[in-house]
């Protein structure tokens, strides 16, 4: 399968290095937003063609789909623009900053039939996969979800350090993990939600911390809590307190609540969650079938996050 990835940023080299791990896969191009760094990450992964338009490169010969790993602000425009150049697409997080991109896009899928995704990574990583198939045999009943995801973004710079063209979002990316996973672990939508958001930073213009509360019909509560102002240890922890045990997932591993390690190993073929995702996507593709993580599926995420939007701005009076 021939595929162009787009975005030669920190994550779109994690994507081309996963897809190094699947057999059947060739990226025949590169779409880049800044020359000399998309000219770099081409030849360091010994992809022939690159450009910086998107056109030129999903119009190269044989290409099948597209994963979409640009800034945030483009996501939504630029999986239409796959969508109409009738190429499957795989977009990541989130699959728009905003309510009315989101519907369009879903929108746009339903008319092509293409296969369009979202990467919500968090439902292939090893430890999510291992909670979510024990709630769904019903071995485990998750009572509440406490997430914390801290980072420290006071200036406009991505997971290498490098400068951004642009700002990441607190609610949009960040909040979007945890609200998707909660929806998807409880298989249950959000009845009651409440929200509050901190000062806008005078130079980003976001909001750099936020606390979220949400509640299912069934009683099942969710408890997240994210900062760009951590100091310290970065990234996301997960607690689930089920039933039957409490467990601590991290990216790729998890323990119990007493300390015990849970062996998460042999969940499935990879321990890399952007690997597993992208071969849902491939797939899906093969099989005709709608993706785990669908455009569909993920549009109940981005009208709670809308909610959670016009809830905070009538808080600190504007939109971040």
């Amino acid at each position: 399968m021939k595929i162009v990835v787009a975005g030669e940023g920190a994550f779109g080299r994690k994507h081309l290095a996963a897809l190094g791990n699947i057999e059947g896969i060739e990226v025949v191009s590169l779409a880049g937003g800044v020359e000399e760094a998309t000219r770099q990450v081409a030849a360091d992964h010994g992809i022939a063609h690159w450009s910086l338009d998107l056109d030129e490169c999903l119009a190269r010969p044989g290409v099948e789909a597209a994963i979409l790993v640009t800034p945030t602000p483009v996501h939504g425009s630029q999986a239409m623009q796959v969508l109409d150049a009738g190429k499957h697409v795989l977009v990541e997080i989130p699959m728009a900053d905003n309510i009315g991109d989101s519907r369009a896009l879903v929108a746009k899928a339903n008319a092509t039939g293409l296969k369009a995704m979202v990467g919500h990574v968090r439902r292939f990583n090893p430890p999510h996969q291992w909670i979510h198939r024990r709630v769904n045999s019903g071995e485990l009943d998750i009572q509440q979800m406490q997430m914390r995801t801290r980072f420290f973004r006071r200036s406009n710079l991505n997971a290498l350090g490098e400068p951004r063209s642009w700002t990441d979002h607190l609610l949009w990316h960040h909040g979007a993990h945890s609200i998707d996973l909660f929806m998807y672990q409880t298989g249950e939508k959000i009845e009651d939600l409440y929200a509050v958001a901190g000062p806008v930073h005078p130079e980003l213009g976001i909001y750099m911390d936020m606390g979220i509360l949400l509640r299912t019909p069934t009683g099942k509560i969710c408890n997240i809590s994210l900062s760009f102002n951590n100091e310290g240890p970065i990234g996301t922890t997960f607690r689930y307190i089920c039933d039957k045990g409490t467990f601590v997932a991290y990216y790729d591993d998890m323990e119990r609540g007493t300390g015990e390690q849970v062996d998460v190993s042999g969940v499935d073929v990879s321990m890399n969650g952007v690997e597993l995702m992208e071969r849902e996507f491939f797939a899906a593709i093969r099989e005709n079938r709608e993706p785990n993580g669908s455009v569909q599926q993920i549009l109940a995420t981005q009208e709670i996050m809308e909610q959670i939007e016009r809830m905070v701005t009538r808080q600190i009076g504007t939109k971040a």
